[in-house]
């Protein structure tokens, strides 16, 4: 995602949005020994072009939504897997108890 806008340590940090991944980030970059610096910046530079992407795709999905229109993209239904997948977690741990 090319946004025109230079990327900075300030503008990836602000980017990705949680605090726990700002953290991380800024602690990644900081520990980075010189010659590693820019793979570590380009590295989080991608994670957030992505994160800023998926927001951008989120917000046009609930615009399109509360217009009544459908939400634009090829979306899979995989609400049974979840479920089924939280049972079965749910009753390993119930054996594990």
């Amino acid at each position: 995602m090319n946004t025109g806008q230079v990327w900075s340590i300030e503008r990836i940090r602000d980017a990705l949005g949680s605090p726990d991944l700002s953290r991380r980030f800024v602690s990644e970059i900081g520990r980075a020994p010189v010659h590693e610096v820019l793979t570590v910046f380009a590295k989080w530079q991608g994670i957030a072009e992505r994160t800023l992407a998926a927001v951008e795709r989120g917000r046009q999905a609930a615009a399109a939504e509360a217009a009544g229109g459908e939400v634009p993209g090829e979306w899979i239904d995989i609400t049974q897997k979840v479920q089924e997948d939280a049972a079965l977690i749910r009753s390993r741990g119930a054996a594990c108890s």
